[in-house]
């Protein structure tokens, strides 16, 4: 009977072990390749040979390419998207096929090969570029925004880097479905591919009459007074709810969940291996402006929230996903360090991201609440945004061990900052130690 208990004993702490082992093989260090940024150094396959190889010395698991810039341009031959061929005066050869030659070095190293693909914008306002620019009959799917000058097209507001596109628009999806589907046939060996700005531009947009009108059918309503109806603007340009303010916010994430599961049922239904992905700023108690809900379904946030109405939660998207890359973009990493944020000093410019003190304004906190939100139903890896501690290398570790540590991984955005500053041994250290 000893002998059976002992042996028992001996069978119980492999199991454990096998189960720790196999908790330690899926987590994941994601590592994102900007496509401008990095336009005229991934031009040649020995660079991306090289970069590479650097990058899983450091540790990292997963490698991001970001094929679809904000331009709306693409950087693969593609017969639906303009094909972005020169940047910033550099012009590429296109014998060098980009997303190809990383898939193959990449799956050569080992390395797991996602394309990230940023959906809801059509334009770059500053270089005046992409397709609400290039194309007449793509111009008027520009976001129309509601501002305190009144409602104005998103390429005419300059501090506007991303001309943001109307996401309720059919024409949009459809147009938008049709990329993803051409990428995933043109690379179907690529391992997954993660959506970026699946949102509105902000609170201000989409004031179309094309928005009014879908809205009203959903809410099942007339608006009487648009947009004041949804909101207005005090003399100091502070937002007034109006009497549809809450029922507006509750379509526009139906809008966004909608697209998501249309999405993953055709990318799905013709490529099961390829893993779907997201990524989100992890502000959620504020993401509501653009109009996301990236939660469970089983997360109720009328429950927290003001400006939830109980039908909110029936368009958290989690479900839809396999993966799921969230910002934890905060100087301050541990939940503690929240008391030392100088409001007055914080510069807060991602997509609905506010002010405030809360310990979600931390990478601790903002990693706890994005676990806590999901459920247990996708895989969630906390974000760093390297260029936050340019000034600052021991908090650059910090914060990658700390969303190790709170979520199923680390997402660093981007390689330019690791290359610009060579910060490959911080890198490798904060992805490689112990937490």
């Amino acid at each position: 009977m000893k002998a059976i208990k002992n042996q028992l004993n001996r069978l119980l702490i492999l199991a454990l072990l096998s189960l720790s082992g196999l908790a330690n093989a899926q987590q994941k260090n994601l590592l994102y390749f900007d496509a401008t940024a990095n336009f005229e150094r991934f031009a040649s396959k020995d660079s991306i040979r090289y970069y590479l190889q650097k990058s899983k010395d450091a540790g990292v698991t997963d490698v991001i390419i970001d094929v679809k810039p904000i331009s709306g341009e693409v950087l693969y031959p593609s017969k639906i998207a303009p094909v972005m061929k020169e940047w910033k005066g550099f012009k590429k050869n296109d014998k060098v096929d980009l997303l190809g030659t990383f898939l193959k070095e990449g799956h050569l190293m080992g390395l797991t090969v996602h394309a990230t693909i940023n959906i809801f914008s059509g334009g770059h306002n500053a270089f005046k570029r992409g397709i609400v620019y290039s194309d007449s009959k793509k111009s008027n799917w520009q976001s129309l925004n509601h501002t305190p000058a009144g409602l104005t097209p998103i390429s005419e507001i300059k501090n506007k880097w991303s001309a943001m596109i109307n996401p309720a628009n059919p024409e949009v999806q459809q147009y938008e479905l049709s990329i993803l589907m051409e990428l995933a046939s043109m690379y179907p060996e690529l391992d997954g591919i993660i959506l970026d700005r699946v949102r509105y531009d902000s609170i201000e947009s989409d004031f179309s009459p094309l928005s009014k009108s879908l809205f009203e059918n959903y809410a099942g309503l007339k608006v009487q007074h648009f947009p004041e109806d949804i909101f207005s603007y005090d003399t100091n340009k502070k937002r007034i709810p109006g009497v549809h303010y809450k029922k507006w916010i509750e379509w526009r994430a139906k809008v966004i969940h909608d697209f998501f599961f249309t999405a993953r049922t055709a990318l799905k239904g013709k490529y099961p291996k390829i893993q779907f992905g997201d990524y989100t700023g992890s502000w959620y108690p504020t993401y509501y402006e653009v109009g996301v809900n990236w939660a469970s379904k089983d997360y109720d946030p009328s429950e927290h929230f003001d400006w939830a109405t109980p039908a909110y939660k029936n368009f958290g998207y989690a479900e839809a996903l396999d993966l799921y890359t969230t910002g934890s973009y905060y100087f301050e990493v541990d939940k503690k360090e929240a008391q030392n944020i100088d409001i007055s000093k914080v510069n807060r410019i991602e997509a609905g991201q506010g002010t405030g003190k809360d310990d979600w304004y931390t990478v601790e906190g903002s990693a706890e609440m994005a676990m806590k939100l999901m459920k247990g139903k996708v895989p969630v890896y906390a974000g760093v945004y390297v260029e936050q501690y340019k000034k600052d290398e021991a908090q650059f570790v910090k914060a990658l061990k700390m969303c190790r540590k709170k979520s199923d991984g680390v997402m660093v955005f981007d390689i330019v900052h690791v290359i610009e500053k060579n910060w490959w041994n911080s890198l490798k250290q904060g992805l490689t130690e112990a937490q």
